[in-house]
């Protein structure tokens, strides 16, 4: 074989893989995001409507389950629905707690997560992805056997976690270190670090747009990432915002509720447009939001232990009042039973799930 047949053949085989062995993706874009859209052309769905058999009355207290562990500090919180499991980061205690939805029970308390704020299940993967901000890195989960089989490290303060499906990555913002991580998920290895220009606050991932989305908290912008190029495709200024850190989308609706927590309000931003169609009063320091899609409520937890329920009637959303409780600033929903789930660090000198469903 002549030599420059070798060195083509070289380059060739090199597009696939590396030459010291490591693969190198080929990666064609998928972030459909546009300067005035998160929407695909041609895409179309009808507007969700509220069941009429929904509740529309204010959350009641179900039960006050024990947690383990210290009076402390909880964050975020994640779902896996296929296994009926509610994980919590015991934030200050460096536990992660799983709790049993189907009965209500304790399961089992994960250590070894120091400081842990985000969380994510990935039943897909049978994993629950946690950010150890007290060890700069995320760690990983066995669902099966809840011990933490991978860590990932050299992530400044690790936060909110999406996930990204066809591309099989993990995107975790790095609030203090203005960037979102790109993960792979089989390797468990770093991929890329992608710049934001600005504290990153939480991240989600959109299945309409196929774009991981990023709240740029000092930039009060929305930022959209291409999972596949791990590249910034389109950033998106939120006028009235101020220091947006927490959001949920509502992906067939197209629309995106996001929070500010320097001034305390609600925006809801439509996702065909990119504009804010209406802001809301919440409580004071707003942090975690839930959404239920099937009755089509959303709560939002503030630091200041206010907890604000809304509805959604087509784009319009619609106050059903607030709960007052101390340190409530992380909740969850469980879309099967709409159940409510609020972790109080300390009730009576301790911790406790309180759990709650909406009224008649």
């Amino acid at each position: 074989m002549s030599s420059r047949r070798s060195c083509v053949t070289l380059l060739a085989l090199c597009t696939l893989a590396a030459c010291d062995g490591t693969r190198v993706d080929a990666a064609q874009p998928t972030c459909r995001a546009t300067r005035g859209s998160l929407t695909p052309a041609g895409w179309s769905a009808s507007t969700p409507a509220t069941p009429t058999d929904a509740p529309r009355g204010a959350l009641r207290v179900v039960a006050d389950v024990p947690l383990p562990g210290p009076a402390s500090r909880f964050d975020y919180q994640t779902i896996d629905a296929q296994a009926r499991r509610l994980y919590i980061s015991h934030m200050n205690a460096g536990t992660v707690v799983a709790f049993d939805l189907d009965s209500s029970r304790v399961a089992a308390e994960v250590g070894g997560t120091p400081r842990a704020t985000g969380i994510l299940a990935v039943p897909a993967r049978h994993a629950v992805y946690v950010s150890a901000a007290g060890r700069h890195e995320l760690a990983v989960i066995d669902d099966r056997t809840l011990a933490i089989t991978a860590r990932v490290g050299g992530i400044d303060f690790p936060d909110g976690i999406a996930w990204a499906p066809a591309e099989g990555k993990v995107f975790v913002s790095d609030e203090a270190g203005e960037a979102d991580v790109a993960i792979d998920a089989t390797s468990n290895a770093k991929r890329s670090t992608i710049a934001l220009g600005g504290e990153a606050g939480n991240t989600h991932y959109d299945s309409v747009s196929h774009c991981i989305l990023v709240a740029v908290q000092t930039r009060n912008q929305l930022v959209a990432i291409d999972p596949a190029t791990e590249r910034i495709v389109e950033r998106y200024d939120l006028p009235g915002s101020d220091h947006p850190h927490g959001f949920t989308l509502d992906e067939p609706g197209r629309l995106a509720f996001v929070t500010s927590e320097e001034s305390g309000v609600l925006q809801v931003l439509d996702l065909r447009t990119m504009r804010v169609l209406a802001t809301h009063r919440v409580g004071d320091d707003p942090d975690v939001l839930a959404w239920d899609p099937a009755w089509r409520r959303l709560y939002v937890a503030s630091e200041s232990g206010v907890v604000s329920a809304f509805v959604a009637d087509g784009a319009e959303l619609r106050p059903l009042g607030e709960l007052r409780l101390p340190h409530a600033h992380t909740v969850s929903v469980d879309a099967r039973t709409h159940r409510v789930y609020l972790p109080l660090e300390n009730f009576h000198g301790r911790p406790v799930l309180r759990v709650l469903a909406p009224a008649p």
